[in-house]
């Protein structure tokens, strides 16, 4: 599982950076923290445009999200 900490970053760098994540690992559940509820909906949005279920762990520095991949 591949791991990105965007958490810090605002709208759209965490985003930007799930995305260049989803492309270079095809098929990979990723954990994704951030720290922001605008980021959390984001990063959420842009995973089910490409198909990935979301679960969504609240923390208490921010959210932990984990894209898991359309199944084949």
């Amino acid at each position: 599982m591949v791991e990105v900490d965007a958490r810090g970053f605002s709208c759209p760098i965490p985003v930007v950076k799930i995305m260049h994540t989803l492309e270079n690992n095809p098929g990979e559940s990723i954990t994704v923290l951030v720290d922001s509820e605008v980021s959390r909906e984001n990063v959420s949005r842009l995973a089910q445009s490409k198909e990935y279920t979301v679960e969504i762990e609240a923390l208490a520095e921010g959210y932990k999200l984990i894209l898991n991949p359309p199944s084949s």
